[in-house]
């Protein structure tokens, strides 16, 4: 998506109010979860130690690897996990080469619903959690008004953000002013704490303390949470400005705020229980809650926005079944809303929060969906790197070496987190990840048998009946396969023995670009008997219509014959069980159920009802 006639200002704002909120809310509990997950003292050298790890995390993961190198991986102008699959696996001519880097991309979509139910519980209940200071009394009411505040979040999902995400940018740059701010004036009076910008401190905490090492860099992961957002947000924004925002306003904030709690620490150790919020007076305190809630508010709707877009993104190159999807805005293409999505991350967030019941144990679950995303990323741009972008070798050896050293080792440091409420996004990556498997697995077989149940077009047009009475109206065939003669086509002839003066049998196919160009999106070939093919063919960002398109078919030759008599005719397959077992007892009755919840083709592709004729048949797989 190209951004280059956009004023630059408005794009740095709206970066700041969607693609940092994620990464801007860490500093609510992260200082805090490397002591009190360690269980280690608050002292000068511990947290120098730590800082200068956050700091180093900071600049290699984000800065360097997300910000300067994976954002060149683009996918004309889209970011994202899956976006970034689909860029790798066109890289590829060997099939083995090609599914392996798909199941890696269909794991890391997966982890990503990790992280979309985790960020909200941990960052609504890390900012209510600082009423505590203004107001001891209130200890008991933090679940029950972070619970009113995400589920008031999700139920305002159906109306969009087009109303409200003006405020989003605004509100985020005074929360990171205030996080600077609030930082620089604690360094002011402990300004030693600034030591801890050099990496040898974090070498030094490392060689001295190894094992204790090793479990904090657990908790420093929670710093960097967000930084796979910069790159899914790529195709709002543009390179550009998350680039330029990061750098000149974000990644200072970060720093200023993260020194300044180290600072406040070596003075009162005792702020640990919660140095984010102590280091404003108490007068501020509220206003502080006030203002952190807006922003984890705002954290959590980029989170939830960003699910549905990954949904859609899965759906559309058929990863997932269809599910119906509105969209809230006329203008913003990206604003979508769906439904059974937006209510099964409620109903996970409500369970993770009653379950949990603080951000500290949250923070346990937190980090393995996170690195595991990353370490895969790492992966898959090293493979666009080396074929799409034609890295040297001298270049790329040095990327792989480092951070796939550093994913493995942020990914191996939270492994110790699984008994404690990491199995979380680990069982849910792995349901999620089974589903797609099991979709994409079904779709495969049960196309294969319908070609092997269908003849070919061109046999069949040899052996059509020339006497059959024609109708003189126009039909639509909707197919998978161009080549095969549509079963819906097929049994019309056997039940009903007539044949339309005009028959356009339609494929819609999904490209692996986000947008397909327009003057290449349709095409026509003529058959005998009136018959013509159309291959349709849409980005995966892209929406099919299909009344519209018909409207715009003779623009490539086709002149459809009274286009409000058009009658479409569908394929239905009610699928069943079979000794086969094309899939396994597994998959079998998943596929089946997923099969019947799927959103109806005339809905997705918005066929007018009263159109729309469909032909049962069933399938065994």
């Amino acid at each position: 998506m190209q951004h280059n006639n956009k004023p630059l200002l408005p794009l740095l704002i709206g970066a700041l109010g969607v693609a940092f909120g994620d990464i801007g809310t860490s500093p609510l509990y992260t200082i805090r979860e490397c002591f009190l997950t360690t269980g280690m003292a608050v002292n000068g050298s511990n947290l120098l130690g730590i800082l200068s790890f956050i700091t180093w995390a900071l600049t290699l993961v984000v800065t360097l690897k997300y910000v300067s190198i994976m954002l060149r991986a683009d996918n004309r102008g889209e970011g994202g996990i899956l976006a970034l699959t689909t860029l790798a696996v066109d890289q590829l001519s060997s099939t083995r080469k090609r599914a392996f880097i798909l199941t890696l991309g269909l794991l890391g979509a997966a982890l990503f619903y990790g992280d979309s139910l985790i960020t909200p519980a941990i960052s609504v209940l890390s900012a209510v959690e600082g009423l505590h200071i203004a107001t001891p009394a209130v200890d008991n009411y933090v679940r029950p008004i972070s619970l009113f505040i995400l589920i008031a979040l999700f139920g305002l999902q159906r109306h969009g953000t087009a109303t409200v995400g003006v405020l989003f940018g605004p509100i985020m740059l005074v929360w990171f002013l205030v996080l600077g701010l609030t930082g620089l004036i604690h360094i002011a009076y402990t300004p030693g704490i600034l030591a801890a910008l050099s990496p040898h401190h974090a070498v030094h905490f490392a060689l001295s303390n190894p094992v204790l090492a090793f479990m904090v860099l657990g908790a420093v992961v929670l710093a960097i949470t967000g930084a796979e957002a910069l790159y899914a947000d790529m195709g709002h924004f543009g390179r550009t400005p998350i680039q330029k925002t990061w750098l000149y306003l974000v990644f200072p904030c970060l720093l200023l705020n993260y020194f300044g709690q180290g600072a406040l620490l070596l003075n009162a150790p005792d702020a640990i229980s919660n140095p984010f919020f102590h280091m404003v007076p108490e007068g501020l305190t509220l206003p502080l809650v006030v203002l952190a809630t807006l922003a984890t508010v705002i954290a959590s709707q980029a989170v939830i926005t960003g699910a549905f877009s990954v949904t859609q993104q899965a759906i559309m190159l058929g990863y997932l079944p269809r599910m119906a999807t509105r969209h809230t805005s006329s203008s913003a293409v990206g604003q979508i809303y769906i439904p059974m999505l937006n209510w099964l991350l409620c109903v996970g967030v409500t369970l993770l929060v009653v379950g949990f019941g603080t951000s500290s144990n949250l923070a346990s679950a937190y980090g393995l969906a996170v690195t595991g995303a990353m370490l895969i990323d790492t992966i898959l741009v090293t493979s666009v790197l080396r074929r799409r972008n034609r890295w040297a070798w001298y270049l790329l050896a040095p990327f792989t070496l480092v951070f796939f050293t550093v994913d493995t080792t942020l990914f191996t440091a939270n492994l110790h987190k699984i008994a404690a409420g990491g199995w979380f996004p680990l069982l849910l990556a792995g349901c999620i990840f089974f589903i797609m498997h099991t979709w994409v697995r079904g779709r495969e077989q049960s196309h294969a048998l319908m070609l092997a149940a269908t003849p070919p077009l061109a046999t069949f047009l040899e052996g059509l009946d020339t006497t059959l009475p024609k109708v003189p109206r126009t039909s639509i065939f909707l197919t998978s396969d161009l080549n095969h003669a549509p079963p819906a086509l097929i049994h019309n002839l056997a039940h009903n023995g007539v044949w339309h003066a005009q028959t356009i049998i339609m494929k819609i196919s999904r490209a692996r670009i986000p947008r397909y160009p327009n003057s290449e999106r349709v095409a026509i070939h003529h058959h005998s008997h009136g018959l013509s093919t159309v291959q349709v063919t849409y980005g995966f960002m892209e929406e099919p219509n299909i009344p519209q398109l018909i409207a715009k078919l003779p623009e490539f030759g086709l002149d459809v014959h009274h286009p409000s008599r058009l009658s479409y005719f569908l394929g239905t397959h009610t699928y069943i069980p079979s000794p086969n077992k094309a899939l396994n007892k597994w998959q079998e009755p998943l596929f089946i159920t997923l099969d019947k919840f799927a959103h109806s083709a005339v809905s997705y592709f918005k066929i007018p009802r009263e159109q729309v004729i469909e032909i049962g048949s069933q399938i065994e797989i």
